[in-house]
């Protein structure tokens, strides 16, 4: 895990939308969007239409969708984070 996963994993152990998440780490956007989808390959990140409404992994969806979706760090990306 490099710093920038491990920094954004600390903002998502709770449900945030993709622009609090930017405007909390100051990140630029495709670099985020960059992360967030290896985050997600890994399974340490769930995505979510809207705060009740998880949803399937899917890399095409995700590449038109990111900057829409909320995200919660799973238990294997809390896990990993709390074991780095």
């Amino acid at each position: 895990m490099n710093k920038r996963e491990f920094e954004i994993l600390d903002e998502l152990y709770f449900l945030v939308s993709f622009d609090d998440l930017r405007e909390a780490l100051c990140y630029d956007r495709s670099e985020l969007r960059v992360i967030l989808k290896s985050l997600a390959r890994k399974k340490w990140v769930k995505c979510y239409k809207s705060v009740d409404e998880d949803i399937e992994w899917d890399e095409v969806e995700f590449e038109n969708l990111f900057d829409k979706y909320h995200y919660l760090a799973s238990k294997e990306g809390l896990i990993a984070h709390n074991t780095r």
